[in-house]
């Protein structure tokens, strides 16, 4: 498995890879900017070359993260715009970088519209138009939700139904937060089997480019977005065991965005999935 977690990128792109490898990842996640704000970053080039170099020789896969603020369900003009500058600044950033993709997750709507399709309408607008003239090879990777604030983008039916109405598709893919599927009732922690199986009937899985591995600090079906450490949580650990055996997740990265266990690394973690999971 291309098990990992996130950096930082403190010290630049080519740091966070190296320091991925510190801790014996095979994958790492970082946010390109400052996961605070989406204003748009000029970023140094020359390093994000140097990471993309530093990964192909060292075997290592990354993927981006947007920054917190960021909602694909706004119908607000001026957030639609800054945040469509922000995930294209996200998206050439992954690409110099050689990332898979850039996750973000499915949006919220919070606006006054009664119909509760506006959401879902006002986030593909915002996503045919982030890609309408984005042309690189690294992916929008849509996360599903914890159901945390509103229900928005907890079903499997919600994702594949959202990328198959989409202008280009073919630019999406998906990422599979373990936490929220638990937290959101996706998934009970027991049932990966029934899961996988309607996964694939949706056509889901074989879209799926990155897995966050997180346990959970609240019962099932909270809707409570809150990591823990794989083992110290409420989902069983023969849950993950199943989750992991999946074909499809395989040859994926697997990161892992939980608080750190020891010497503010998670090298000890990422050992610990390799050894018991494998």
């Amino acid at each position: 498995m291309l098990v990992g977690c996130h950096v930082s990128i403190r010290d630049g792109y080519l740091e966070a890879a190296k320091s991925a490898v510190r801790q014996g990842a095979r994958a790492f996640q970082y946010f390109p900017k400052n996961p605070r704000r989406l204003t748009r970053k000029a970023f140094d080039t020359k390093d994000a070359e140097a990471c993309r170099q530093f990964c192909q020789e060292h075997a290592l896969t990354s993927i981006a993260h947007t920054p917190y603020p960021t909602n694909l369900s706004t119908d607000n003009q001026e957030a639609f715009r800054v945040t469509v500058d922000s995930v294209r600044n996200d998206l050439e950033i992954a690409e110099a970088c050689g990332s898979v993709g850039v996750v973000v997750h499915f949006g919220q709507y919070k606006g006054e519209s009664r119909d509760p399709l506006y959401g879902y309408l006002c986030m593909i607008e915002t996503v045919n138009e982030i890609l309408s003239t984005w042309d690189g090879s690294a992916l929008l990777l849509i996360e599903n939700n914890a159901g945390q604030g509103n229900r928005m983008g907890t079903t499997l039916e919600e994702l594949a139904q959202v990328r198959s109405l989409l202008d280009q598709p073919d630019k999406v893919g998906y990422c599979f937060d373990t936490c929220h599927a638990f937290a959101s009732s996706l998934w009970n922690g027991e049932n990966w089997p029934e899961v996988e199986s309607h996964a694939r009937q949706l056509d889901y899985l074989p879209h799926v480019r990155a897995i966050h591995l997180n346990d959970s600090m609240y019962p099932h079906q909270s809707y409570r977005d809150r990591h823990a450490n794989i083992g110290k949580g409420y989902i069983p650990p023969c849950g993950f065991a199943d989750l992991l055996r999946t074909p499809e997740f395989q040859r994926i990265p697997v990161i892992l965005e939980t608080p750190h266990l020891s010497d503010e690394t998670h090298r000890d973690e990422i050992a610990c999935v390799n050894e018991r999971f494998r």
